[in-house]
């Protein structure tokens, strides 16, 4: 995580509606992933919000699902961001 990011992942799970750390070291890959997913698709880090790395996570973890897809609205936001 960057040092320019002004959220962690609690704040990512509290925004999951998720408490404790059990999950960290599931959720954490998932949080590196969609940050370094928006970067590199051109999100500047001032836009890069909880909202939208929270949507991110919960589609990729999907509760244990292992669908592992990004949601057609986590695509489309990020494409708005990167157009900021």
């Amino acid at each position: 995580m960057s040092d320019y990011l002004k959220f962690n992942l609690d704040d990512v799970k509290s925004a999951m509606g998720i408490t404790g750390d059990y999950q960290d070291k599931t959720l954490r890959p998932y949080f590196n992933e969609v940050v370094s997913f928006l970067r590199e698709s051109g999100v500047s880090e001032r836009n890069i919000s909880v909202g939208i790395v929270a949507r991110g996570v919960s589609d990729l973890w999907n509760y244990g699902g292992a669908e592992g897809k990004l949601s057609e609205y986590f695509y489309q936001r990020a494409a708005q961001l990167s157009y900021k």
